[in-house]
């Protein structure tokens, strides 16, 4: 072996060990930034891979969210990019199980991570009750469901739309609170992948749970949607759940 072969060799394994002791660093930084157990080494690693990205890159500015330490619990928040399932995942002490539409689950580059983080694909047309009976099975189990009760991204600007009414059904068949949250600050707002990529300076607001029992779902609806509405929006429309009051005749 020639002089100039043992200096590259030497050069290539100074990179292999800098390399190697780089992406250990990575997951000992990854293991410690981690919170909430998925139940494997992986996805907590990337839970706190998460937790870096969205402080470091999107400015995360948020307390983790008040959930109960067991059992089942629904979170409702508004819904104004695809970043906001990692910032509620970011702001969550627990993992959170997603109700997310077939067509995003079915996304090859996606569908394993989905899976393996347990989120529940939506049929809007051939069978949607179908998720509504796994969401049910996930709390009486103790987990955490997450959801976006508008169904699709709405923004603020949007005109004001009805809630879907799963998540009070979904309340009142198993008991399990609702924890309102609202996301703020995303810069990519209306964009699903590429606001991940689009630095924010994002907040994710808790607020008290909202429990169901003993009222319509009307009534509920109408509650959360005033939690989940920003002020100017509150202050500008009307209550789409709240009935209209008759003009009497002059």
């Amino acid at each position: 072996m020639s002089e100039r072969d043992l200096v590259w060799l030497m050069g290539l394994g100074f990179v292999l060990v800098g390399a190697g002791g780089l992406w250990r660093w990575f997951i000992r930084r990854c293991e410690r930034a981690h919170v909430a157990d998925w139940g494997s080494s992986w996805l907590n690693r990337l839970d706190g891979l998460n937790r870096i990205l969205c402080r470091r890159f999107h400015r995360l500015n948020h307390e983790l969210l008040n959930l109960p330490a067991t059992g089942g619990v629904l979170v409702a928040s508004n819904h104004v990019s695809g970043l906001d399932p990692l910032l509620l995942i970011a702001a969550s002490p627990r993992p959170l199980r997603f109700l997310i539409a077939r067509e995003q689950y079915d996304r090859w580059w996606l569908r394993w991570l989905l899976r393996a983080v347990g989120c529940i694909p939506v049929e809007r047309t051939r069978n949607p009750r179908a998720a509504l009976y796994a969401a049910r099975e996930a709390l009486q189990r103790g987990e955490v469901v997450a959801l976006f009760p508008h169904g699709r991204i709405h923004l603020d600007h949007h005109p004001p739309t009805p809630l879907k009414r799963g998540i009070v059904l979904l309340a009142r068949m198993t008991g399990a609170p609702i924890l309102p949250v609202r996301v703020e600050g995303v810069r990519a707002q209306g964009m699903t992948v590429a606001a991940v990529f689009v630095p924010s300076r994002a907040r994710v607001q808790g607020f008290a749970p909202l429990r169901c029992d003993g009222q319509s779902v009307e009534d509920c609806l109408e509650k959360l949607w005033d939690i989940l509405a920003a002020p100017q929006v509150r202050a500008g429309h009307e209550n789409p759940h709240r009935p209209q009051r008759r003009r009497m005749p002059d």
